[in-house]
């Protein structure tokens, strides 16, 4: 009973207040814009969530002209790819991966006027047929990011002008390894020039064996192709390496290769060792750009014992 009284009790205070002071009238005009801008802040809200709900499906039916145009021709990717290499891209995503199936997750927006921030969880699913030499089996692609996107309104449309990838992880698996649990860990972000060290994890069982190579790429368009120098998984299951983060302020990625075989007697003095699956890891590696601008504090010291 008591929460049927709240609200009159309010009003009465209000009105009081309101009518004590007749010659003040901006009561009713400041709660008026207060509401107006709220208003106007949800209907923002809800159309920055329309823009992501768009991208959603029209990137799970593979329509590229009206993803397109959910973003701005002066649109810069976190990388620094245009718009035109993004989306090429995207297309070829799609062409080596025909069932993709993409989920944004928005986690917070943030509306400053003509200007929003969007935070997103995105994952992306996807199957896969490899046939080689050494594995001839379906694979299955696991991607996840967590991500920034910037827009602006142009006019009464929100469009996407930018995007920056705080972390991101993908794993293409085939055959056996599909079931093996693994992970490439490597720091979100690095100084140029830094060293860091990337780390496999591999949950092996007691029949299996594993090779693998780790490597750093910068990303870059095309991305080259990474030289293989495979090593015997430890004891621990386990395979590190040491990079050192490029100087040209480009991202990088910590890929890893890995094979698994098994082991079966094939008589009393030999054993037959054959391939059971194939896997890849990316997990992404922001560097921060050197500033070339910032001079050093020696010569700051310097300068000012000179004066």
């Amino acid at each position: 009973m008591k929460k049927i009284f709240i609200l009159p009790v309010i009003l009465i205070l209000a009105l009081a207040n309101t009518f004590a002071e007749p010659a003040n009238a901006g009561f009713f005009d400041n709660y008026k814009a207060k509401f107006s801008q709220s208003r106007e802040l949800k209907n923002a809200r809800n159309d920055v969530k329309d823009v992501f709900i768009q991208q959603d499906e029209y990137t799970n039916s593979h329509n590229l002209d009206k993803l397109s145009s959910l973003y701005a021709e002066k649109f810069i990717n976190a990388d620094g790819f245009a718009k035109k290499i993004y989306f090429k891209l995207i297309n070829d995503t799609w062409k080596t991966y025909p069932d993709i199936i993409y989920k944004t997750e928005i986690k917070d927006i943030h509306i400053d006027g003509s200007f929003a921030t969007v935070q997103t969880y995105e994952t992306a699913l996807a199957t896969t047929h490899e046939e080689s030499e050494s594995v001839d089996a379906y694979g299955e692609l696991r991607s996840e990011a967590n991500s920034l996107y910037y827009l602006q309104k142009f006019g009464s449309k929100w469009l996407i002008v930018a995007e920056q990838v705080l972390d991101e992880k993908s794993q293409l698996k085939y055959g056996d390894a599909r079931f093996i649990k693994m992970d490439l860990s490597a720091p979100k972000i690095v100084n140029a020039g830094d060293e860091y060290t990337a780390t496999l994890d591999i949950d092996l069982l007691d029949d299996e064996n594993a090779i693998a190579s780790i490597e750093n790429q910068e990303i870059i368009h095309p991305i080259g192709k990474p030289e293989e120098r495979f090593r015997n998984i430890t004891d621990q299951n386990e395979l590190e390496r040491v990079f050192k983060a490029n100087v040209k302020n480009i991202n990088e990625y910590a890929t890893a290769s890995v094979g698994i075989a098994k082991t079966e007697p094939y008589d009393a003095n030999h054993s037959k060792v054959y391939v059971t699956g194939i896997a890849f890891l990316m997990t992404r590696v922001n560097v921060i750009p050197q500033n070339k601008f910032i001079t050093p504090e020696e010569d700051v010291k310097n300068a000012q014992e000179t004066k």
